[in-house]
């Protein structure tokens, strides 16, 4: 397989769905804003967001992906073994995720209630608007699971494109939902989203089930029965749930206690700014995690541990080229990005301040929550999932003792930055230990390029300081005016990236998919 290759497929239609993306938060932000309504919604759509994180980008994938591979090559390429282990999954799954999803529409209340604490300084409304939106987004966790398990199989057999467009469908449905069924009021359009969500999981079950077919891919359904393999998943997956999820772990603690204890609006904050944050990590952490965990597991699977850290090293190098100088823009110049993007309609200058603050917080953590994606497969790809749990649950710690040092003096911009700061204690961990068992070691190539890439960015960030202020009157004026103001800045920055790159010998794109196009020999 090429990694890069690999990356560049999901990748390229992580992209697209991340615009979609933000042509639905520009739209949220222009008929729902950032007050009850916006908080409501945002509460209801985390527990499913997380569900989704998890399931598709991280425990699951990273339980059931090597399993299926390493019974793919035992029987010699054969499919039909591997197929009986998905039918044998799917026994198990369907029947828990059913239980599960009625068992949380039931108890919707008390599920915001924990999250929110009844929002204690807002309107009874706010909370009864959240129950509401809760049941109707429910649905999704039982979808998108299921999805994950075609997802997985599809990404074993090296489709990875199927199931990196999932996604896409999603940020369609919210689209449609806000350009052609939005309400009267804030409230009414909300209430469409949250419809929208479940709807959403529906064409995305269709979606990848089509994929599946075309692939000749039919899982039957079969009694429940907890077999050796099976058991052995769920012993590996519920570790990973922490191990993977530990930043979204942390988001949902910095999102409680943002509704127990922050003012209106305090949600939104947070919410815009980690969409626009996430936006580096889809692209690049997630697409190289995602194609990283097969490749690593075929090396280890057969004997070659020098191949699996050359993997690694050139897998870390890829994503700093890519990371950093997207952290040095969202940090630097957070305030134009918000404001050319969604300052429209409901959502006002003050928000935009807000927001901005936040984002540059989050975005000081930008470069730690990508190599979590790529150093945690290290770990997976040897069947380890206990220790990036023990690392992860470290991380959480940080990020609770953070949020309440930080919460009362810095209000949301505290929680961002414990958030940043809980992902970098996660990130030096996970290499911490790799290195200490001799899983991975930095070699002479990753060194020479670290610090250039570092002063690389660093004159970005001087250039994309230079020209803020010229820029800034620009940015407040008509849409076209901030859309150019903002490419100016954005693109000046990233010439000024590139350029300084290459003038400090740092490795071009060339020589990179030349290295990965060996596969480690």
């Amino acid at each position: 397989m090429n990694l890069v290759k690999a990356t560049a497929t999901i990748g390229g239609l992580t992209l697209i769905s991340r615009i979609a993306g933000f042509v639905r938060d520009m739209l949220m932000a222009r008929y729902v804003g950032a007050g009850m309504a916006a908080d409501a919604f945002l509460i209801a759509f985390r527990l499913p967001n997380l569900f989704r994180a998890l399931f598709a980008e991280g425990a699951f994938a990273a339980a059931f992906v090597p399993m299926f591979n390493r019974q793919v090559g035992a029987d010699g390429g054969d499919m039909t073994g591997a197929k009986r282990f998905a039918e044998d999954v799917l026994a198990v799954l369907l029947p828990v995720l059913l239980v599960f999803t009625i068992a949380m529409v039931v108890a919707a209340g008390s599920v915001v209630w924990a999250l929110t604490g009844g929002f204690p300084d807002a309107y009874p409304q706010k909370f009864a608007l959240a129950v509401d939106f809760t049941k109707l987004t429910f649905p999704y966790l039982l979808l998108i699971s299921l999805v994950s398990l075609m997802g997985g199989i599809l990404n074993s057999i090296g489709r990875f494109w199927v199931n990196a467009a999932a996604p896409i469908l999603l940020n369609l449905a919210l689209i449609a939902g806000l350009l052609f069924f939005h309400g009267a009021d804030d409230v009414a359009t909300a209430r469409v989203q949250a419809l929208c969500v479940s709807f959403a999981g529906i064409l995305q079950f269709g979606w990848l089930l089509w994929a599946c077919l075309r692939a000749d891919i039919r899982l039957r359904l079969r009694r429940p029965r907890l077999g050796d393999k099976v058991r052995q998943l769920l012993r590996i997956f519920w570790p990973a749930v922490l191990g993977a999820g530990a930043v979204q772990f942390n988001l949902l603690i910095s999102t409680a206690l943002a509704a127990r204890f922050l003012p209106e609006g305090a949600v939104s904050f947070l919410y815009y700014a980690d969409r626009l944050n996430q936006l580096p990590l889809g692209l690049i952490g997630i697409g190289v995690g995602t194609a990283l965990l097969p490749a690593l597991s075929r090396q280890l699977g057969a004997g070659n541990a020098v191949a699996a850290a050359h993997t690694q090293n050139r897998a870390i190098e890829l994503v700093l080229l890519l990371t950093l100088p997207a952290a040095a823009a969202l940090t630097v110049s957070a305030t134009p990005i918000i404001r050319t993007l969604l300052e429209h309609g409901r959502f006002l200058a003050a928000d935009t301040e807000a927001t901005a603050a936040v984002l540059a917080a989050f975005s000081l953590g930008l470069p730690a929550y990508v190599l979590i994606k790529v150093l945690t497969p290290g770990f997976h790809a040897r069947q380890d999932t206990r220790m990036p749990v023990r690392i992860a649950v470290a991380s959480m710690l940080v990020n609770l003792g953070g949020n309440l040092a930080l919460i009362w003096h810095f209000s949301y911009v505290g929680i961002a930055l414990s958030t940043a700061l809980a992902a970098w204690v996660n990130a030096i961990a996970l290499w911490a230990v790799l290195r200490r068992r001799g899983h991975f070691i930095v070699d002479a190539r990753l060194r020479r390029t670290l610090p250039r890439l570092l002063a690389a960015a660093a004159i970005m960030v001087a250039v994309l300081l230079g020209l803020g202020p010229w820029l800034a009157p620009y940015t407040a004026a008509s849409l076209a005016e901030r859309i150019a103001a903002l490419a100016v800045l954005i693109g000046a920055g990233g010439i000024a990236y590139l350029v300084a790159a290459r003038l400090f010998g740092v490795f071009t794109i060339a020589e990179l998919k030349s290295q990965f196009s060996r596969k480690g020999r």
